[in-house]
């Protein structure tokens, strides 16, 4: 069960910006899954000296307020929530605090998110499979002044850019469909179950859901058969 109000709102005041750089990355977690934020108030405990979350909240209408409260170095927002989206939230969070970082945490290694958090100023883009010193790590690098991707998803990214640079991308893309989109179009063009289709790429069932209904709407198809058609006739899997 997800609450609404703001979590974890210290009572002391922000450090001097000029103090110890060893001092902790001061977090502010914006999550709408009360249990994603518990745990990685758990995963932190024990790294307080390095990262510590000095405000957290379920509700994303409440970040720019704990960020004016709390001044974390640091907003680790999620990518879809119900009040808008982690990337909608980046771009208002950096109009209004355009000294603070932001980083997308999230469950969805899609590239197309990616792109579009880089475009709304984003400093990293990660997935929530990270250890607790693996995500120090990276926020101690976007402290550092570098922006972080994670690992998997990069090397899809450094394959996408060496196909761009022999001129050609992943099927489909002519098409305006995202990598992972073409990825699961092929996996239903072979007859796959979204249950089967999520075990094969390692992602949820909900993820594959919406990346169906998002593939259907840019082919435009009304169901599965249909843009198995589309892409046969185009000839995007051989």
């Amino acid at each position: 069960m997800t609450s609404s109000r703001p979590l974890g709102v210290p009572d002391g005041g922000e450090p001097a910006r000029g103090s110890e750089p060893t001092r902790p990355v001061r977090l502010l977690v914006v999550d709408d899954h009360l249990m994603v934020i518990d745990g990685l108030r758990a995963m932190l405990s024990s790294h307080a000296d390095r990262a510590v979350i000095v405000a957290a909240t379920t509700d994303a209408r409440q970040a720019s307020k704990l960020v004016e409260t709390a001044r974390p170095d640091i907003a680790l927002l999620d990518v879809r929530m119900r009040e808008m989206s982690g990337l909608e939230l980046c771009e208002q969070l950096l109009g209004d605090y355009p000294q603070l970082k932001v980083v997308l945490l999230t469950v969805y290694d899609d590239e197309q998110y990616l792109y579009r958090a880089m475009r709304a100023g984003a400093r990293g883009f990660l997935t929530k499979a990270l250890s607790a010193q693996e995500l120090i790590g990276h926020l101690k690098r976007v402290m550092s002044g570098d922006t972080v991707v994670d690992p998997a998803l990069a090397g899809r990214l450094a394959l996408s850019a060496a196909q761009v640079d022999r001129g050609g991308l992943w099927a489909g893309s002519h098409l305006g469909l995202s990598q992972r989109e073409s990825e699961v179009l092929g996996l239903l063009v072979e007859g796959l179950s979204n249950r089967a289709i999520a075990k094969a790429l390692f992602i949820g069932d909900e993820t594959v859901k919406t990346h169906v209904r998002s593939l259907l709407r840019k082919l435009g198809a009304a169901d599965r058969t249909q843009a198995v058609a589309t892409a046969l006739r185009e000839g995007l899997f051989t």
